[in-house]
């Protein structure tokens, strides 16, 4: 094994060498691209009196051409510094079955091919032969190429861990991704964002990631399943496949929070990818409402929930959470339609046109949206009128047959719709704005009614691929109002188990129904937290479906103090301890806001530095956090502190799903303060330290 060990190592020097002697070749070339684009500057200056027009046209075509080519060059030589650190983290022997001879394949975040030689190096983990590397252990195996399905047999599967040019191990496996690698990588401290997985990739996810045919693909996946790192590969794998139709600007995720779309923004330009465009719920919101509206965010109507437990507000979000909802929106719509044209008879220089044709004529442009209609009708009116009399209407006639349709236009300001709306279906006591503010639940039925009858001006038609992340917290009036907004492929993604507010969640199956042509699948395997810390949590919210990672950490403790002066003191020795770790990131996740603003003060007065994540927070980083479970939501940290879990804190249902939240953003320590007697939904006989 040794001989193996150093012909690997002798091939990784081989490796590194080539690369450093493209990155040299890059950089003369872009010395020489520079000299020549000065020089070229410099000539159209001191020429330009005897430069004619086609001449300068055809000089800054030359100049800009070799920007781009500069450009390109600069993009290659970034890939390869990326690469010089870390070439590749894998190795499989394929034998062709229609060739006698067997090729040692490399893989890596990115390819490489000798600009020299033409010899590849190294494969890019998406390319199609890599798939082997992920499906297959030794023995017979396949991929499918560009030419067809191409069989044959694997001899040699191998993992790699390279850092900064060393090779730190190498391993022979017979499997897919050994746990030994897949632990190791699992039992590194976090980061100050979310990493990629390509070097650890399981088959199941490989299925997912490289699934170019599912028009819309519904993940739903246990905590820690890796669902949201899966989707962004995804998007690498079809950025890469669809190279020639499909770039970053092309896609765009709609993501929780600021705090998650900065966490997750490292990932994509990790594998080589430039940034996708991000947006939230509520400013796609504000897009389509524009500034008349005002409502709720879904963290105001969170946090309302958890400091009034207010009953009628729960059953006003049920209510407008149901697809039967949609439906009757749908039927309002239909209604508002039949009764939104009242056709009258009108006379324009002595002759008639009689109501019955402006009202065909009406019905007849329903396609388009209500000032379009109006406009297109009056226009139809005064080209049927003219060629059935003969006459050239004057400028005045026409825009009195004009002002005619638009007085038979009976449409009520969305407002008053959406009002109608509830009391049309016998339930007025569903609209309760305050302080002239739609609650967050009327958001997005309201968009969806403003698109039934009156149309909206799409922003974003040329959006190629939608990824929808935390899937379970919008209704079905979000996706009937994104399947209209966005007809182009989607990944969507979530956990059922993990909604903030279970009053308005929504199930993967609840989410096909809505999604035409959706594909769902499911991810129960999880990786982040140790099995202790996943048989805890799963002890507050039971999922039989989960199969927790077998990596073994401490036990969580719950310590039951009597003051919070007490759970104050054993957050700062806790937050010391941390600091002496080898671990770099502890979140101290308090229910509420307002619980987690009094802490953040309570630990600035003892001296202990935190940062505190609000709903404005736009950055995720490491150190230690204060913030809610809502706002911790598809992120992980080393250590999670949840400073009190008393009875008295944690007792409804939206309590139960927070405190699994919680406890799931745990990758190796789980600490609970109770103040007072322990909630119901904690297993502590096992934890408790008094």
């Amino acid at each position: 094994m040794s001989t193996e060990k150093d012909l690997e190592s002798e091939r990784l020097m081989q490796c590194l060498a080539r690369i450093d002697s493209n990155l040299g070749a890059i950089g003369v070339r872009l010395t020489d691209y520079q000299r020549d684009i000065q020089a070229a500057h410099d000539h159209m200056w001191e020429a330009r009196r005897d430069m004619d027009h086609i001449d300068k046209i055809g000089m800054r075509q030359s100049i800009d051409q070799m920007m781009r080519s500069s450009d390109v060059l600069r993009a290659q030589a970034k890939k390869l510094e990326k690469l010089r650190k870390s070439p590749y983290f894998g190795r499989f022997d394929f034998r062709r079955t229609d060739r006698n001879e067997t090729a040692a394949h490399y893989i890596g975040i990115h390819d490489f091919r000798d600009d020299e030689t033409q010899e590849p190096w190294v494969y890019d983990w998406r390319a199609p032969v890599s798939s082997l590397f992920y499906d297959f252990e030794t023995g017979p195996a396949q991929y499918v190429a560009p030419s067809g399905t191409i069989p044959g047999d694997l001899l040699l599967k191998r993992q790699f861990r390279i850092r900064d040019g060393a090779m730190d191990f190498m391993l022979d496996v017979s499997v897919n991704i050994v746990d030994d690698v897949l632990q190791d990588a699992l039992a590194q401290a976090s980061d100050d964002g979310m990493k990629n997985i390509v070097a650890t990739i399981q088959r199941d996810q490989n299925a997912i990631i490289r699934d170019a045919d599912a028009h819309t693909l519904i993940i739903q996946g246990v905590a820690g399943s890796g669902k949201t790192s899966i989707a962004l590969h995804r998007i690498a794998f079809l950025l890469y496949r669809f190279k020639d139709t499909l770039t970053s600007s092309d896609i765009l995720i709609i993501s929780p929070n600021r705090v998650f779309a900065d966490y997750i923004g490292n990932v994509l330009p990790e594998l080589g990818e430039e940034t996708v465009p991000e947006i939230g719920m509520e400013t796609l919101a504000k897009q389509l409402l524009g500034s008349g509206i005002r409502f709720q965010t879904f963290f105001e109507q969170t946090a309302l929930l958890l400091e009034t437990d207010d009953e009628a507000m729960k059953a006003r979000i049920r209510a407008k959470a149901t697809q039967d909802f949609l439906r009757q929106i749908e039927s309002y719509a239909q209604h508002l339609e039949k009764t939104a044209f009242v056709a009258n008879d009108l006379t324009v220089r002595r002759r008639p046109l009689p109501g019955f044709v402006f009202d065909t004529t009406w019905n007849r442009l329903k396609h388009l949206d209500t000032a379009e209609r109006i406009v297109a009708t009056g226009n139809a009116m005064i080209e049927q009128f003219q060629q059935q009399y003969e006459i050239e209407l004057r400028k005045e006639e026409r825009a009195v047959v004009r002002s005619a349709v638009r007085g038979m236009v009976n449409r009520p300001t969305l407002r008053a719709a959406y009002k109608g709306l509830l009391d049309w279906i016998d339930r007025p006591d569903l609209f309760k704005p305050t302080g002239g503010k739609f609650e967050y639940a009327d958001v997005f039925p309201l968009i969806y009614l403003q698109m039934l009858t009156e149309g909206v001006e799409n922003p974003y038609a040329g959006v190629k691929h939608l990824l929808v992340d935390e899937m379970q917290d919008y209704t079905p009036a979000h996706y009937a109002v994104l399947a209209r907004l966005f007809p182009c492929r989607k990944t969507v993604l979530g956990d059922a188990t993990q909604s903030v507010n279970p009053y308005s969640a929504s199930t993967a199956e609840q989410i096909e129904s809505v999604l035409e042509g959706a594909w769902r699948v499911t991810l129960n395997k999880s990786y982040r937290s140790t099995w202790e810390i996943m048989e805890f949590a799963l002890k507050i919210s039971p999922n039989p479906d989960l199969v927790a990672m077998e990596r073994h950490g401490p036990v969580p403790d719950v310590r039951v103090v009597k003051t919070p002066q007490q759970a104050l003191a054993r957050i700062a020795a806790a937050v010391e301890e941390f600091h002496d770790s080898d671990h770099t990131s502890l979140a101290v996740l308090a229910k509420t806001q307002a619980q987690a603003k009094r802490l953040h003060k309570h630990l600035a007065e003892a001296g202990v530095q935190a940062r505190l994540l609000e709903e404005g927070s736009s950055g995720f980083s490491t150190g230690v956090i204060v913030c809610t479970p809502h706002l911790a939501k598809g992120l992980e940290f080393d250590r999670v502190m949840i400073p009190d879990v008393s009875a008295a804190v944690y007792a409804t249902e939206m309590d139960r799903n927070l405190l699994y939240v919680a406890c799931t953003r745990a990758m190796h320590r789980l600490s609970l303060i109770s103040v007072g007697a322990p909630s119901d939904f904690l297993d502590v006989k096992q934890h408790v330290n008094a």
